[in-house]
């Protein structure tokens, strides 16, 4: 068995948490750990044109090598800043208003794969098998390809893959898909999304289907499949038992027999959070008997704050806030709690554990961990209700949940009623169902499904 090579965009440096990779992190690190490796990608850290080449920063822990480079200002610009978060982020769920295209920044973003692949290539062993993750490196393997590479290469995407009507918007989309089939084996979070790049592809060019699963297109040959990525459940069912802190026993005493909503993601326009926040305002009005006795928590650390759309967002929703609270707020209840910190993970599997439901609505999401960590940090005896949009990739196991359209505020006001009114019984029925799927759909397993159909390939 060869050499796991990981490269990702950011890396998880060892006790350094501020390079942490957030969530990715796990179940690459488990794979490494397992067999040794080496962990390739970008350090966060910007650098100073200096005329001379920065070697690389590379750092030994246990059976795991870490190489990181740092990136210049304007690289970071163009490929990271502009590119993959105005341009691919934006498009791939489905916001292309929201895209803000220049030829500059496709030519740095070629740039940055480019340079990258020239600093990983003298750390190859012919023996490798190199997994290459997310929307930032799509082009990488091409890059790798130009030194000769024959090693088997992997590629995972974490976020959704759109319609073609939709990629067709992009001006250099034919160009993805011809770079992108430079990959031994091409891994999407849902068959939708798979079918998705097969359509496009077979529009632009001959597709040869050499036999399920594998296809031949610009003179390359490539494996397609989804892999669902799934989260631990027992490591966060032990997370989230125990006591709350007392500042959060203080809150759940306070709240008695009232119903707690809570949403936790990022700061993103791709998570539906204004939309719920409408839907929310829905449900205080048609259910007036409500009030007072339900509070919706959301959770929305910032993310990509040089962003002018996520500066926008977040403006939107502190105006949203004060004008909800405003109008249905009374002097001894406040309806809509909005957060906008960070949690430590530890206390929000607690904080899970002990809300009543969780509501998930992205526009558009690859898969959505949270709406699993959420089931597996439940009591079993008496679980809380997941109310998911339909447009998350978990809806496509996840289908015990109250699914809703998330552009549907009365559809979605009506699935917190129903959320709120679910019998015991039934709450506990649909969560073991549940609980089934992400006891075999772990992180663990999609990894391993990943890595042994990418092994396969070396032999």
């Amino acid at each position: 068995m060869g050499r796991l090579v990981v490269v990702s965009n950011r890396i998880a440096l060892p006790d350094h948490s501020k390079n942490g990779a957030g969530g990715l992190a796990v179940g690459l690190l488990d794979a490494l750990q397992e067999q040794g490796g080496l962990w390739f990608g970008w350090n966060g850290e910007i650098r100073e044109i200096t005329g001379e080449d920065e070697p690389l920063y590379t750092e030994q822990d246990k059976n795991i090598t870490y190489a990181a480079c740092s990136l210049t200002q304007n690289d970071y610009d163009l490929y990271y800043s502009q590119f993959s978060n105005t341009v691919i982020w934006p498009a791939f769920h489905y916001r292309l208003d929201l895209v803000e295209y220049q030829r500059e920044a496709w030519e740095g973003y070629l740039r940055v794969n480019q340079m990258l692949a020239e600093k990983l290539y003298p750390l190859l062993q012919h023996n490798d098998v190199i997994w290459v993750h997310d929307y930032h490196l799509l082009p990488f393997a091409a890059a790798l390809r130009l030194h000769q590479v024959k090693q088997p290469l992997g590629f995972f995407l974490h976020i959704p893959f759109p319609a073609p009507e939709v990629l067709m918007a992009l001006p250099d989309y034919q160009e993805i898909l011809r770079l992108m089939t430079a990959y031994d084996l091409l891994g999407f979070q849902t068959e939708r999304d798979a079918q998705a790049f097969l359509s496009a592809i077979t529009q632009e060019t001959d597709v040869v289907t050499v036999e399920k699963g594998i296809y031949q297109a610009y003179g390359n040959t490539f494996h397609l499949h989804d892999y669902p990525i799934g989260v631990d459940p027992d490591s966060i069912s032990k997370l989230a038992q125990g006591p709350l802190p007392p500042k959060m026993q203080a809150i759940r005493k306070e709240l008695g027999d009232a119903k707690n909503i809570i949403a936790c993601e990022r700061l993103d326009y791709s998570k539906g959070i204004p939309e719920r926040f409408l839907a929310y305002e829905s449900f205080l009005e048609k259910y007036p008997e409500q009030r007072g006795n339900i509070r919706y928590t959301q959770i929305a650390p910032t993310s990509r704050g040089e962003v002018q759309a996520y500066q926008a967002i977040r403006h939107q929703l502190e105006t949203e806030t004060g004008r909800i609270n405003g109008k249905y707020g009374t002097m001894s209840w406040t309806p809509l709690y909005y957060l906008n910190q960070h949690f430590d993970r530890r206390l929000l599997m607690k904080i899970f554990r002990l809300t009543d439901i969780a509501l998930i609505t992205p526009l558009r999401d690859g898969m959505n961990l949270v709406a699993k960590e959420y089931l597996a940090a439940q009591d079993p005896a008496d679980p809380g209700v997941l109310i998911l949009s339909k447009f998350a990739g978990a809806a496509c196991e996840l289908t015990e949940a109250l699914l809703v359209n998330p552009y549907d505020r009365d559809e979605v006001a009506r699935a917190i009623y129903q959320a709120i009114t679910m019998s015991q019984s039934e709450r506990v029925d649909r969560h073991a169902k549940m609980m089934a799927i992400l006891q075999h759909q772990t992180i663990t397993r999609w990894r391993e499904t990943f890595l042994d159909d990418l092994y396969q390939i070396l032999e």
